[in-house]
């Protein structure tokens, strides 16, 4: 944990639904303002519409799917640049990317991925589910099904990417996908877990509160979105 005694604060914006590629050159730039110390450690929420993204280490041959499958179903493909393999964004799903300055809290890659997955086990918990890690793979899993893929990039001790969540997501299009390259373990929801749908607003105001908890965060501020916008390209002008 972050010396408590340091005043530390970061702003939340909720996102809503947004293009991947839109979310991502976003995060580009909120990087470098973070980077130079024009804005506090920014946590974004959001959801996006169906889509696949390979990591840096991606094998190729983990994306099942056929060309006319994906334009079928519409969904879009991204090779980015966070480590891990490949994963799936969808409706129903929270991702997560803090973009936040590891100097503050800790230079460990390692610690800052474990903290992730306590952030996401917490939240489970306060939702009615018992969720575990597993020593082997990163991410958080109940039983031996996995409910929260996690893959980032830090760079100067900036991060970005972060953990895309599974709340009332449908699970199907994971079809399409070796998930995180990871051929003999299923995936799940909190909804399939918990057999009913999940008001998606309530977790993630768990997340938020247990992220600041993890972190050691004094407060938050939340940035409406367009609001956040407006405010970010008067800053970056």
């Amino acid at each position: 944990m972050a010396n408590q005694s340091t005043y530390r604060t970061f702003d939340y914006c909720d996102l809503g639904m947004i293009d991947y590629n839109q979310a991502w050159n976003l995060q580009k730039e909120i990087f470098v303002l973070r980077l130079h110390d024009r804005i506090d450690d920014t946590l974004f929420l959001l959801e996006h519409p169906h889509t696949y993204t390979l990591g840096k280490v991606a094998e190729k041959e983990n994306l099942i799917s056929t060309n006319e499958q994906l334009k079928e179903l519409g969904i879009s493909v991204y090779e980015i640049d966070r480590g891990g393999d490949i994963t799936y964004h969808g409706r129903g799903q929270i991702v997560g990317y803090p973009i936040i300055k590891l100097s503050d809290w800790k230079e460990d890659t390692h610690e800052y991925l474990r903290a992730l997955e306590e952030v996401i086990i917490k939240t489970c918990s306060e939702s009615g589910l018992s969720t575990n890690r597993k020593p082997k793979y990163t991410g958080v899993w109940s039983g031996e099904r996995k409910i929260a893929a996690i893959g980032i990039k830090v760079s100067r001790w900036i991060t970005m990417h972060g953990f895309a969540f599974n709340v009332n997501t449908d699970l199907s299009y994971f079809g399409g996908i070796i998930p995180c390259g990871i051929k003999d373990k299923d995936v799940t929801s909190l909804q399939r877990e918990l057999g009913k749908e999940i008001e998606i607003n309530e977790v993630k105001e768990k997340l938020v509160k247990n992220f600041q908890n993890v972190f050691g965060y004094t407060k938050f501020i939340i940035k409406e979105k367009s609001n956040y916008i407006k405010e970010f390209e008067k800053i970056s002008s």
